[in-house]
């Protein structure tokens, strides 16, 4: 399901910037062929009418980007080199993020409820029919407790340490992948930097070959090396958010698997009392 989800986020974003770019290519085409038309009129258009709708479009306010013409301008002004590993980094963060959420979305239950069931299952058939009533319910909690029902016969004791065991691997399994998050965190800002830095060179070497400070040479250099800073960044804000989120989940699934733990076992020493 990783792996899926994964590929279906590579070609969503794929297919949104190609898709960009072509409707971007058609609107130019497409307000070009207006000027020329307004422009050249019919067969009978006079020089004059011609000069004087060059004067109105050129006096015509240019329209304002938007947000997102400015970013997609940005980055490429960026360079594909650096930008191109940015966005990787953002890509492979954002599926693996969505994956964990998914995952610990479909872990979360209602463990009030199955301690209701449980305990109704063990009064009215038994350990059998609690066994029943964890197998049709998803979720880690309802793991932990069919390993520990699992360990009845051998113990209470034996139960509690099946219990701690079991609730070792899934929490292992929650927190799996968030590593990776972390780690693009960590490399897209870095890449960013390592890019300016480069930039930066490649502004010195041009005022070098220049013989003099422009600061036409230099605006231009310094501009694409803090591009790439910038993006660098903000990928790492957006998956920093996403690892937070993930990171509380993942707090409150294991704090309520010890709390539903301990009165599960709480459950099955009344049961066994009786």
């Amino acid at each position: 399901m990783r792996k899926l989800i994964a590929f279906l986020s590579f070609v969503m974003l794929i297919t949104a910037a190609f898709s960009n770019y072509t409707y971007a290519q058609g609107y130019v085409a497409e307000d070009t062929t207006a000027i020329v038309e307004s422009i050249a009129g019919d067969s009978i258009t006079t020089a004059e009418e011609i000069a004087e709708d060059v004067a109105t479009i050129a006096t015509e306010p240019e329209k304002p980007q938007s947000f997102h013409q400015i970013l997609k301008e940005n980055f490429i002004e960026g360079g594909p080199g650096f930008m191109g590993i940015v966005l990787l980094a953002l890509i492979f963060g954002l599926a693996i993020s969505i994956e964990r959420i998914i995952y610990l979305s479909m872990a979360s239950i209602n463990t009030k409820k199955l301690l209701v069931d449980v305990e109704s299952a063990l009064e009215n058939g038994g350990i059998d029919n609690a066994k029943e009533v964890v197998r049709a319910t998803r979720g880690p909690v309802a793991s932990i407790f069919g390993e520990g029902l699992n360990r009845y016969n051998d113990g209470l004791a034996e139960v509690e340490k099946a219990i701690i065991a079991y609730g070792s691997v899934v929490t292992g399994r929650l927190e799996s992948g968030v590593s990776w998050i972390s780690l693009f965190i960590a490399l897209a800002p870095m890449l960013g930097f390592m890019g300016t830095v480069i930039g930066m060179i490649k502004a010195f070497d041009a005022i070098a070959a220049a013989g003099d400070i422009s600061p036409t040479v230099v605006a231009d250099g310094i501009k694409v090396a803090l591009l790439t800073t910038v993006f660098g960044l903000i990928v790492a804000i957006i998956l920093q958010i996403f690892y937070n989120y993930i990171i509380s989940k993942i707090e409150n699934l294991v704090n309520d698997m010890e709390d539903s733990s301990i009165a599960f076992i709480d459950i099955l020493n009344q049961f066994n009392k009786k």
